[in-house]
């Protein structure tokens, strides 16, 4: 069974960035960071760390409610806490905390080429910022918000971050249960083959956004995040 562990990295600003991370039983194809939800690193959060790892990635999700004393939500907060959590993140401190997940990647040898980063929900959103600021070899984006409008002010929309995108990137997403298109999708569709770089989005019909409660459609969207990195990074 693949071990998770917690490690502690200070920072330059006087505060110390907690990262879960796990590594694989045999050999290590590369890297991978993982960017957590809104509530946090849940347990979701750490079986995604745990699956990247059990699939030979050295896996590593750094927990961006750090400087709040925060790991992951109480469960019974409400939408509106979560968003006010969310609303406090500083656009140039996700990026920090993001380098300093690769920076520990790239001390366990990993090069870039062969670093991914995938993320759920505000994760998802973080994860193609990143992979329009910074040099690395994939990203996966999974049901991420603030398509249009930004998740947080310190934060661009995924649409304006899009077009800049610097390395293949995939973005799977549910469809509204009523059946209606999301308009916001196919601007992002747009926006990343735009740029110079592989894209794709995938949608699954009907199932809203927590489309995992789905097992056909998780299986499906874990196969294909999976099928990303095994094709980018090499």
């Amino acid at each position: 069974m693949t071990e998770i562990r917690t490690e502690t990295v200070p920072l330059v600003d006087g505060s110390e960035l907690r990262l879960t991370v796990a590594e694989p039983v045999g050999s290590v194809r590369g890297g991978i960071v993982v960017l957590h939800e809104a509530r946090g690193v849940t347990d979701n959060i750490r079986g995604l760390v745990a699956g990247m790892a059990g699939d030979g990635w050295l896996a590593v999700a750094p927990h961006l409610y750090h400087r709040d004393n925060a790991d992951e939500l109480d469960p019974a907060d409400t939408d509106e806490q979560v968003q006010d959590q969310v609303n406090r993140l500083d656009g140039e401190q996700v990026m920090a905390d993001t380098d300093t997940a690769f920076g520990w990647l790239a001390d366990h040898d990993i090069t870039a080429d062969r670093m991914g980063v995938v993320g759920f929900d505000l994760g998802g959103s973080v994860a193609l910022l990143v992979a329009a600021k910074r040099t690395l070899g994939a990203a996966v984006t999974v049901a991420g918000g603030g398509i249009g409008t930004p998740m947080s002010e310190g934060l661009p929309s995924m649409v304006e971050a899009a077009t800049g995108l610097t390395c293949p990137w995939l973005g799977i997403y549910g469809e509204p249960v009523g059946g209606e298109a999301n308009p916001e999708l196919e601007q992002l569709r747009n926006a990343a083959a735009s740029s110079e770089v592989a894209t794709n989005v995938v949608t699954y019909p009907r199932s809203g956004h927590r489309f995992d409660t789905d097992p056909d459609a998780a299986a499906d969207a874990w196969q294909r995040t999976l099928n990303w990195f095994d094709s980018h990074l090499r």
